[in-house]
């Protein structure tokens, strides 16, 4: 039974939670092809103008495009950049960048949000080193989206991964959020907290989890385009995402792509539909 929850935060119902992966999986299926067209020479508005063919092609809608007059239909953060970055003709990726591809669509007035970090050509090891921390550390929150439990749980995760494997800086300034008819909705979702406080998770919330590591310090920096955030000293980010519902039977991750598939298994998730 759905329990109890904040006022402010959107309860959804097994209905509309499956609304919302039928939204995930058009966002799964461009961060998809995406991934696929990610190399060196293309640019960043090239990947933009592919991923929004992918979503309006599935009759959906770019969340980000417009939003607070942003204009693209993805963020697309290189290297020290990380998150917010904007598509441009002029920013063409070269071997051994790093490219964090954030990106949103709503389907039936229902939102998918989802991001991923990608090497481009030759990786650099200490890259991929933190681009595995980082994603991991997404996993490890998301396992903690239980009912039950509180949104302190989720960040405790989260920064107990990343500061215990490496050392990275864990970003503070931004973090995930609520999701389902808009993009951002309560609750903040900070990437550090304290096990045991904070809002109680309850059955129907849907979280959008995503920590963002750096290679050096976690201070960051919004440049003057009023969009694309850098670490201050600059060092590398990466970014990862997923928008997952609060079950019963534990979390259900609605942007799940083909390749998660394996970990979802292995983490005893609820299957999403695929």
């Amino acid at each position: 039974m759905f329990g109890k929850a904040d006022p402010d935060v959107q309860i959804k119902t097994p209905e509309q939670i499956a609304e919302m992966r039928a939204a995930g999986r058009v966002v799964a299926r461009a961060l998809d092809t995406l991934r696929a067209a990610v190399r060196p020479g293309v640019s960043t508005l090239e990947l933009d103008s592919i991923a929004e063919k992918v979503i309006r092609d599935a009759g959906a809608v770019p969340s980000f495009k417009g939003y607070h007059g942003f204009p693209g239909s993805i963020c697309a953060s290189v290297n020290e950049e990380v998150v917010h970055g904007i598509p441009a003709a002029d920013r063409v990726l070269a071997d051994g960048d790093i490219i964090s591809i954030d990106c949103g669509a709503v389907l039936n007035g229902w939102h998918g949000d989802s991001a991923v970090t990608i090497a481009v050509g030759e990786a650099r090891s200490e890259d991929l080193a933190m681009m595995e921390v980082c994603e991991e550390s997404m996993w490890r929150g998301i396992a903690q989206m239980r009912p039950g439990g509180r949104l302190g749980d989720i960040g405790h995760a989260i920064d107990g991964h990343i500061t215990s494997n490496g050392g990275y800086g864990n970003v503070r300034e931004y973090g995930g959020h609520g999701i389902g008819t808009q993009m951002h909705m309560d609750p903040h979702v900070l990437n550090h907290g304290k096990r045991g406080k904070g809002l109680k998770l309850v059955e129907g919330m849907c979280l959008a989890i995503e920590p963002m590591t750096t290679l050096g310090r976690h201070d960051v920096v919004e440049l003057d385009d009023g969009w694309t955030v850098v670490t201050r000293d600059g060092r590398r980010a990466a970014h990862f995402e997923h928008t997952v519902a609060i079950t019963a039977d534990g979390p259900m991750v609605l942007t799940a792509r083909e390749s998660d598939r394996d970990k979802i298994a292995r983490m005893g998730f609820v299957q999403p539909t695929w």
